[in-house]
């Protein structure tokens, strides 16, 4: 989508148009749940998730910026607060919870090819949830979320070069978990599992 047709969706999305509001959604909303899922676990994710867009809802007036990664990011700052919000809420009032995965997949998917996604998923979520949350969710927000290190940085609260330097240490750490070469993170990490027909 050109940055022009992003613009124009939420320009209609802030004037009410629920079509455009939900072109939003969709596009933005799976990012939303694979960070929040990476940094609090899937036993929260889609109640913050939802808070994420009541909030969304609420405040789309004030949103400023004409491109998606812009959008992408303002979003994903609400859910980090709204995460935030619920970790403190629940360390005053802890519960007992049952942890599932929620469902990111789209319904138009054939079923096989959902259920291939579907394990990809669930498998690299489990593996970012291995890392220490700080390095977790730094590579979540850069490779999930696709955004840069100063929209990153920002987020965190780090400065650039702590983000690349928490980026980089989380993919070396990955790269060991997973029998790679550590000092080339690419080399004979294994495929993500696919489920056998």
């Amino acid at each position: 989508m050109s940055t022009a047709e992003f613009a124009e969706l939420v320009r209609l999305a802030q004037q009410g148009d629920e079509v455009a509001f939900n072109a939003l959604f969709r596009e933005t909303q799976p990012v939303v749940l694979k960070y929040l899922v990476t940094v609090s676990g899937t036993s929260m994710a889609e109640d913050i998730a939802s808070e994420t867009w009541v909030s969304v809802v609420r405040d789309l007036s004030r949103f400023e910026g004409d491109e998606q990664a812009a959008f992408r990011a303002w979003v994903l700052s609400i859910a980090r607060r709204r995460w935030i919000d619920e970790v403190r809420r629940r360390t005053r009032r802890p519960e007992s919870l049952v942890d599932v995965l929620p469902d990111v997949t789209a319904a138009t998917d054939d079923v096989d090819s959902a259920a291939d996604r579907s394990a990809g998923t669930r498998w690299a979520l489990e593996i970012l949830a291995a890392l220490p949350p700080d390095q977790a969710e730094i590579l979540a927000l850069r490779v999930i979320a696709d955004l840069d290190v100063h929209t990153t940085a920002k987020l965190v609260g780090k400065s650039p070069g702590a983000v690349r330097v928490t980026a980089h240490r989380a993919l070396r750490r990955l790269a060991q978990q997973l029998g790679g070469d550590p000092t080339n993170p690419g080399v004979t990490n294994p495929a993500p599992p696919t489920i056998d027909s």
